[in-house]
């Protein structure tokens, strides 16, 4: 695959902010993303805007008032990686030769939309009650019958929340301890309330072009290239043992293309909607072995400082915050930082490899919707 460079990132605080509207949450990430990248707004070829919860023509409406509608307007829904699918959607736009440079955004007003997010009354599953934290509930218990115990679930969002203490754009910022998880109110036994992310608002963007136009944008920065970049949608639930599980399949085709294994990877955002996702998703990104998960976070190798992959310096959605369609583009934006050393004091020292991993599911016969990865390499 041709490397692509991510010029130019932006992105709003991730939190309650019910006051702003979507065209002013976008407006910030995108007018940052544009200076950041020392880009002219009509140098934007087409623009891909993901979100899940808003309204149809999300795109078109959020970019008129800056004027960046003319060009290709793409709307982007693929539930909580819409923003990391209209990445991937617009590098194969750039590789088919079709735009030189363009906008990938994200963005989600959580604050707008009343009830459970992404259940679907009409799916006799979930016309059960089986909403996410329950879903999430019940392969934590999987995992309990083979060693996870709930203080290593507990762990990972004292992890996060030290990281998003450094992290000016994170929902949540004050520390929190293992006691404190636990004794907190149950809400899927035996996830609780602060093993579960938050309801935010925001928007992120991203600015991404090709590599020779990436060289003349540098301006003397590391450029952070686009090596990698692989989606897949879920398989049956009853076919995920033949088939292997989404993350497993869709990683290994981002590292191949990328030419890097797990063992490169330095950095990684991943979706750890619920701690149980972290734990999951470690093992099967391959940076530890299968049933491990729990032992690595534990060990604090998934930790700043820790000597392992560095797991959601960001905060990562349980306390960066996850407003759906925004996410995806915030972790290539915290990515793009941490390799141009820009991340201050939650720096991965010495990061050259990063991963971003976003997956979102509404169908519930399927092991998830999509799962997407993303390589980026200084």
């Amino acid at each position: 695959m041709e490397e692509l460079a991510v010029a130019g990132v932006g992105m709003t605080r991730f939190t309650k902010q019910p006051e702003r509207s979507p065209e002013s949450l976008v407006g910030e990430a995108v007018r940052a993303a544009l200076r950041d990248a020392g880009v002219a707004r009509d140098e934007i070829q087409a623009s891909f805007v993901g979100n899940v919860q808003l309204t149809a023509g999300t795109g078109q409406r959020v970019l008129k008032d800056l004027g960046l509608t003319g060009p290709p307007v793409i709307n982007v829904e693929n539930a909580c990686a819409s923003s990391t699918t209209a990445l991937n959607e617009a590098a194969m736009w750039i590789h088919a030769g079709m735009a030189e440079t363009v906008l990938v955004v994200g963005v989600e007003s959580l604050s707008r939309h009343e009830g459970v997010v992404g259940l679907n009354l009409d799916d006799p599953i979930s016309g059960m009650g089986a909403a996410w934290p329950a879903m999430y509930a019940l392969k934590a218990r999987a995992k309990m019958e083979q060693g996870l115990t709930v203080e290593q679930l507990a762990l990972v969002a004292v992890k996060n929340r030290r990281h998003a203490m450094a992290n000016p754009y994170a929902h949540f910022r004050t520390p929190i301890s293992v006691s404190d998880v636990l004794a907190s109110r149950p809400v899927a036994d035996p996830i609780t309330l602060l093993q579960c992310c938050p309801r935010s608002d925001g928007a992120s963007a991203v600015v991404l072009t090709t590599l020779t136009r990436g060289r003349e944008l540098a301006n003397g920065r590391p450029i952070v290239r686009l090596a990698g970049s692989a989606l897949n949608s879920g398989v049956l639930n009853d076919q995920v043992e033949r088939a292997s599980d989404a993350t497993v399949r869709t990683s290994r085709l981002a590292y191949e293309r990328a030419g890097i294994g797990p063992e490169d990877v330095d950095v990684c955002e991943v979706h750890d909607a619920f701690t149980i996702g972290e734990i999951l998703h470690c093992e099967s990104l391959g940076f530890c072995a299968a049933g491990a998960g729990g032992r690595y976070v534990e060990a604090g190798k998934s930790a700043l400082g820790g000597g392992g992959v560095v797991v959601n310096p960001s905060g990562g959605l349980l306390s960066r915050g996850h407003p759906l369609g925004a996410t995806g583009t915030a972790q290539i934006a915290e990515l793009s930082w941490q390799l141009r050393r820009e991340a201050g004091d939650r720096q991965v020292e010495g990061a050259r490899v990063a991963v971003s991993h976003t997956m979102g599911g509404t169908v519930y016969e399927l092991e998830t919707n999509v799962c997407a990865v993303h390589v980026l390499k200084v």
